[in-house]
């Protein structure tokens, strides 16, 4: 009879346990997969899940193609928080698809770097990461370590230039700032175009990260155009590339976590997004991956701050308007088509 009433017992338990797993609140978010997505996964995700019972499904999915899908499903979405790294958010908030975030509503809004909190009033999610578009030179073989992006035009560097596609948002940024330090506006692109031209017969046109580390590697480049993060992916494989911030400043690249409107779970939505705005977060992505942070609580050790925009630095940073820029793209593109076809 004993048995009978254990064996009862058990089966009530496994039923009640299988019914709590059964209400396990689930978040289902985007990120941008490769080794970023797994690096997010390991340090926000599953710590995340584990601290709050909670589970969290992931979908590799860039920006662009997040967006055009939140639009899709603007009557039903089906992403409870969606992160962007190219403006979008600007957007998607003017659109209506994200929910807004009172700054008294996450923890850690209040040690935010101002830039990094001020889209919130406008239905915008916290910065949460950034990186920056500054210059990669191989330090053993320049003449001279560049300090401005007017160097390069310089002949010191010869043809050992790399310039970017601006199919890649990397290269459309580097333009841009070029396009700024000769005179050029969003409104006026052609400076930026015209001086790009001068530069085409000595360099190399890639459109993918790892064609940067291929030609620091194989042909003998010696300076290029890039984001910060990916001089340390360069200097790990054992290649003597610095990044350096130009005198005239460095385009921003703005990670944004966003909160999607009319889904269920937002209170723990917003403290996945609270989660990822952690000193202690954030710190892990510049070890590992050097992105700067955003967190002006976020302490970093000497080696890792010397590789990032931090601290006193991100006054140094340059920020094109989203929308200015989303409005000029494909002419910008086909211009720049036309002159690297001739």
């Amino acid at each position: 009879m004993k048995k009978y009433l254990s064996s009862i017992a058990m089966v009530m338990m496994l039923t009640t346990t299988a019914s709590f797993a059964q209400e396990k609140p689930t978040l289902i978010v985007n990120s941008w997969g490769g080794p970023y997505e797994k690096l997010h996964k390991k340090l926000v995700f599953e710590p995340f899940e584990k601290a709050n019972n909670v589970k969290i499904e992931v979908v590799t999915l860039y920006s662009a193609d997040t967006l055009a899908q939140l639009r899709a499903q603007k009557d039903a979405p089906q992403y409870d928080v969606v992160h962007f790294s190219g403006g979008q958010e600007v957007i998607a908030a003017r659109e209506g698809l994200l929910a807004p975030i009172k700054p008294e509503e996450l923890t850690n809004a209040a040690d935010l770097y101002p830039f990094a909190a001020e889209g919130l009033a406008r239905g915008e999610g916290p910065v949460h990461l950034v990186t920056t578009v500054g210059l990669l030179y191989n330090e053993e073989k320049v003449p001279r370590a560049p300090d401005s992006w007017k160097d390069l035009w310089s002949d010191e560097y010869g043809d050992h230039l790399i310039l970017t596609d601006l199919s890649n948002s990397f290269g459309m940024l580097g333009l841009l700032m070029m396009n700024q330090i000769w005179g050029g506006t969003l409104a006026d692109t052609a400076p930026g175009l015209e001086k790009a031209g001068e530069l085409l017969d000595r360099s190399v046109i890639i459109s993918s990260s790892p064609e940067v580390q291929q030609n620091f590697a194989q042909n003998d480049a010696w300076l290029a155009a890039f984001a910060q993060d990916y001089a340390y992916t360069i200097r790990q494989s054992g290649l003597p590339v610095k990044f350096i911030i130009p005198k005239e400043g460095a385009p921003a690249v703005y990670f944004t976590a966003n909160l999607v409107a009319n889904r269920p779970n937002q209170d723990l939505a917003k403290k996945l997004i609270d989660f990822e705005l952690s000193p202690e977060v954030q710190a892990a992505f510049a070890r590992e991956m050097r992105y700067s942070p955003t967190n002006s609580k976020t302490e970093l050790t000497p080696d890792v701050a010397q590789d990032v925009v931090y601290g006193d630095a991100i006054k140094s940073m340059v920020r094109f308007d989203p929308v200015q820029v989303d409005e000029i793209r494909n002419v910008l593109v086909e211009n720049w088509k036309k002159l690297i076809s001739r």
